[in-house]
């Protein structure tokens, strides 16, 4: 299989004249249905252009992306399985439930994530959705803990239980904290613990469902609670953009396939992803969801003229 330089070379070579929409579709597309042919198996790609298209709003995960799945995976034979190929940088939590309740409606628990490169935060969450995930030495995935309006949770609810401390222990320290308090108001500090609380129970009732759905209903409790807990702990990765080797993902549990077990695999999976990322480099796209079928759903950035 080429490798991203081979595949931009592709890029030019299908049409010199012009790197139109239609050009990257075809390229990519072939890819896709190469890795379908491989694997027997359904492919939907899921790519956000966070990095492409900086503060671009839409790239995160919203409940727009819902139209985009229902668009993918009308039609498939179900009973195939699903292999979802994972970018993104995350974003609302109750959109991410959402999209894996769909997912698993429709699919059951025969759902594999890939993480060619990055699937963070929410993503990681998706991935916790699904029965394995494969990773290569390049890929992330990265802590859950929830953040709320850019606000970490744990980090609010850090400072404003510090701050009362301090104040309750000394009335004086109030001019110290009274901005910090100002800042968190109690029902703020109530919905910073009850968004770590939904995200904790969402992907332990995830893994135990569907990760470790063959085991022992205990040990899979056990092993769920033991991987939510890890990743949604502030104190353990100290920030949330923080990138979770493969190897540290195993380590906490996760069942994690390594892609350089499997070369064909490996080269197929990363040639869609070198296309996904091209696409989004090279064209007006933020955000593609599509099928080994070519059924795609993308959204485009508005352009404005000078």
């Amino acid at each position: 299989m080429p490798d991203w330089n081979q595949i931009l070379e592709e890029l030019n070579a299908v049409e010199a004249a012009a790197r139109s929409q239609s050009t990257f579709d075809l390229v990519r597309r072939r890819y896709l249905k190469q890795l379908h042919e491989l694997t027997g198996r359904n492919v939907i790609v899921y790519y956000s252009g966070w990095l492409q298209k900086p503060n671009l709003s839409g790239t995160e995960i919203n409940d727009e992306d819902k139209n985009g799945f229902m668009t993918a995976l009308h039609e498939l034979d179900h009973t195939n399985g699903l292999d979802l190929i994972l970018h993104t940088p995350g974003g609302e939590t109750g959109a991410t439930e959402s999209l894996v309740d769909y997912l698993r409606s429709i699919c059951g628990s025969d759902i594999r994530a890939f993480v060619p490169q990055l699937a963070l935060s929410g993503g990681t969450i998706i991935a916790c959705g699904c029965k394995e995930i494969y990773m290569g030495k390049h890929s992330s995935l990265g802590p859950i803990d929830p953040q709320i309006g850019g606000i970490p949770a744990h980090g609010a609810i850090e400072e404003f239980e510090r701050a009362r401390e301090e104040v309750k222990a000394d009335p004086d320290n109030f001019l110290v904290w009274q901005p910090v308090l100002s800042k968190y108001p109690p029902a703020f500090i109530g919905r910073c613990k009850k968004a770590i609380q939904m995200v904790r129970e969402m992907v332990i009732d995830w893994l135990r469902t569907g990760m470790f759905n063959e085991e022992d209903s205990s040990v899979a409790l056990q092993k769920s609670t033991h991987i939510a807990d890890t990743l949604i702990d502030a104190e353990i990765f100290k920030s949330h953009d923080r990138h979770i080797r493969p190897e540290d993902c195993l380590n906490i549990g996760l069942k994690v396939c390594f892609l350089e077990d499997k070369p064909d695999l490996q080269d197929a999976v990363l040639s869609v992803h070198h296309t996904c990322m091209h696409t989004l480099t090279g064209t007006q796209a933020f955000k593609i969801i599509e099928n080994h079928t070519g059924k795609a759903f993308i959204q485009l950035q508005a352009h404005i003229p000078n």
